[in-house]
C-alpha cells in the first residue's frame, strides 16, 4: 500500500466482501483478544484468499510489550480459573460449545475464504472441532486421582491431578479451527489458562472463537487470541518463566527449534508434527473399492492434512486394476472454490506451496517416475491438479517428504513383510492405514507398523475419545481422550502422616 488511506481503502473493501457472506457479522474479527478485550497491535497484514489471491482482510500485529501483557493476564487469571470446580468449568465450555455449533454455518464460509477447503470439510471441522470441547467438559469431572497401598507405617498415600498452569498453543493453518479447540478445550477443562497463537494464513478463524468464548462467558484472561510475527510470539511464549506448558502443531523442522527454546525455562512441550502416512492395500482387498478408499485417504483437504494417505502401497497381482480406477477417480476430480457445491479438491494455501509441489513432481520426473493420470485445474487461484505418479521409487522426494499437496503416488510389493518394511523407512510416524479381509495379516500390520494410529478398513480414525499422536519425529504426548489432560497438567503425589498421640499432663 502506498500510504495509511490506501491501506484502509482496500481493508474497507475487503471487510464488506467477506461481511456479506455471513448472517452474524459481528463473527468477523481483525484485533486480538487479550484478557476479554479486543487489541489493536501497530500494524495490520493482509489475509489472502487461496481461490484467487484476493485479499480477505486485515488483521493487527501486537508488538512485544502487548504480548507480554497478554502473558501476564493469563497468568493472572490461572487461580481463579483454577479454583472454580470442574463442573462450573464445564459449565462455561458447554456454552462455549453451544454457540459454535449456532455459528457453524458462518464459521465455516469465514474457514473457507481464509483456507480454501470445500465448505462441507469447513462445516465438518467446526463439528469436529466443536466435539472436543463437550468431550473435555465432561472429561474433566472425571479427572480422578488414585490412592496407594503405603509402605510407610501409618500413612495414606494418594496422588491429584493438578492444572500446570499458562498453556501457549501454537496452531496451524490447515485445520484452523479444531486445532486450537481440541487443544485448548483439555487446557482450559482442566482449569488452565490459554494463549493462542493461529497461523497468519487463517486468524479469522481462530478470532471468531474468541467472540463466542466471550459470548459463552468465559472469564477474562482464561481464552486469549494473539496475533502477529510468528517468531517473535513464539519466542516470547519460550522465554517465558510464566508459560507453564507449549503444544505446538505444524512441521517437524518447526517443532525442533521450538523444543530447543522451550528448553530453557524446561516446559512440558507436546508436539504433533510432520507425517508420511503409508496406506496398505492387502492381496485380499478388491482393487476398486481399494482405490476409492485410497483417494479419499490422499485428497483430504486438498492433501494438506497430516494424516493423507502419502505412500500408496499396492500387491503387484493388484497393481494394474488399481491404477486403472485411481486414474479414472483422478481425472474426475472437480478442483474449485469450496463455496463451488460441484467442487471436490479446493486450492493449496498460497503460492509457495504450489511452487513446492511443482518442485516435488519435477524431482520424482527427472527419477524415472510417471505422471498416470492428472486433474484438470482452474486458470486462476492457488490449484495444484491432483496427480496419479506411478513407478515410484524410495530416492524421490515424494516418498520421503510429507508432501501436503494432492500428489498420490502409488507403489506396488511382493510380500507383506516388504510391504512393513517400506512403510516403516520414514523418520515419520504418525498414522497409517490398512485395507484387507485376513485378519492374520491385518495383526500383523498392527503391530508391525511403527506408527502412533494405525486405522483399518476405514479412512475415518479421530475424534475426541481417541489419543492422537504419533511416534518417531512425528511428535511428542497425545492430544484428545483422557490422555489429552497429560501435557497440561501435573500429577502431584501427597503423603498424609499421622501423628503419635501426645498423651496429656
Amino acid at each position: 500500500m502506498n500510504n495509511f488511506s490506501d491501506l484502509h481503502v482496500h481493508q474497507s473493501k475487503a471487510t464488506s466482501q467477506i461481511m456479506e457472506t455471513l448472517h452474524d457479522g459481528k463473527l468477523f474479527k481483525t484485533l486480538a483478544y487479550i484478557n476479554g478485550k479486543w487489541v489493536c497491535g501497530d500494524e495490520e497484514k493482509p489475509v489472502i484468499n487461496p481461490h484467487d489471491n484476493s485479499i480477505a482482510g486485515y488483521f493487527t500485529q501486537l508488538n512485544h510489550r502487548q504480548i507480554n501483557q497478554a502473558i501476564d493476564c493469563a497468568d493472572n487469571a490461572f487461580q481463579p480459573w483454577r479454583k472454580l470446580q470442574a463442573k462450573q468449568r464445564a459449565e462455561y465450555l458447554h456454552r462455549w460449545y453451544d454457540e459454535i455449533i449456532k455459528a457453524k454455518r458462518d464459521l465455516a464460509h469465514l474457514m473457507v475464504i481464509e483456507q480454501g477447503k470445500l465448505l462441507s470439510e469447513a462445516e465438518g471441522e467446526i463439528e469436529y472441532g466443536a466435539s472436543f470441547i463437550r468431550w473435555f467438559a465432561e472429561e474433566a469431572q472425571r479427572s480422578y486421582g488414585e490412592t496407594i497401598p503405603s509402605h510407610i507405617d501409618n500413612a495414606q498415600l494418594m496422588t491429584f491431578r493438578e492444572p500446570i498452569g499458562v498453556a501457549a498453543l501454537i496452531t496451524p493453518w490447515n485445520f484452523p479451527s479444531a486445532m486450537i479447540t481440541r487443544k485448548a478445550s483439555a487446557a482450559m477443562a482442566i482449569g488452565c489458562t490459554v494463549l493462542i497463537k493461529p497461523a497468519s494464513e487463517t486468524p479469522f478463524s481462530a478470532l471468531a472463537l474468541a467472540e463466542l468464548a466471550e459470548r459463552a462467558g468465559i472469564p477474562a484472561g482464561v481464552f486469549n487470541v494473539i496475533t502477529g510475527n510468528a517468531q517473535t510470539i513464539s519466542t516470547l511464549f519460550c522465554d517465558s518463566d510464566k508459560v507453564k506448558a507449549l503444544s505446538f502443531t505444524g512441521s517437524t523442522q518447526v517443532g525442533k527449534l521450538l523444543l530447543e527454546k522451550a528448553a530453557h525455562t524446561v516446559k512440558k512441550c507436546s508436539m504433533e508434527l510432520g507425517g508420511n502416512a503409508p496406506f496398505i492395500v492387502l492381496p485380499d482387498m478388491d482393487a476398486k473399492q481399494a482405490a476409492t478408499a485410497a483417494a479419499e485417504a490422499r485428497f483430504q483437504t486438498s492433501g494438506q492434512d497430516c494424516l493423507a494417505a502419502n505412500r500408496i502401497f499396492v500387491p503387484e497381482t493388484l497393481y494394474p486394476a488399481f491404477i486403472a480406477r485411481f486414474a479414472e477417480i483422478v481425472e474426475q476430480q472437480v478442483m474449485g472454490s469450496g463455496l463451488t457445491p460441484a467442487s471436490t479438491i479446493g486450492p493449496l494455501i498460497n503460492r509457495t506451496t504450489v511452487s513446492a509441489a511443482q518442485e516435488l513432481i519435477a524431482d520424482a520426473i527427472s527419477k524415472g517416475a510417471h505422471i498416470e493420470a492428472q486433474a484438470k485445474v482452474p486458470s486462476t487461484g492457488n490449484y495444484f491438479p491432483a496427480t496419479l505418479l506411478t513407478q515410484v521409487t524410495p530416492a524421490m522426494r515424494v516418498y520421503r517428504e510429507e508432501t501436503f499437496c494432492p500428489i498420490a503416488p502409488v507403489i506396488p510389493y511382493r510380500s507383506l513383510e516388504q510391504v512393513i518394511e517400506m512403510s516403516n523407512d520414514t523418520e515419520y510416524g504418525l498414522a497409517a492405514y490398512v485395507y484387507g479381509h485376513d485378519i492374520h495379516q491385518i495383526w500383523q500390520c498392527m503391530r508391525g507398523l511403527e506408527f502412533g494410529m494405525v486405522s483399518v478398513n476405514s479412512v475415518k480414525m479421530t475424534g475426541p475419545p481417541i489419543p492422537f499422536g504419533g511416534m518417531k519425529q512425528s511428535g511428542l504426548g497425545r492430544e484428545g481422550s483422557k490422555h489429552g489432560f497429560d501435557d497440561f497438567s501435573e500429577v502431584k503425589y501427597c503423603c498424609l502422616g499421622a501423628l503419635p498421640t501426645v498423651s496429656g499432663s
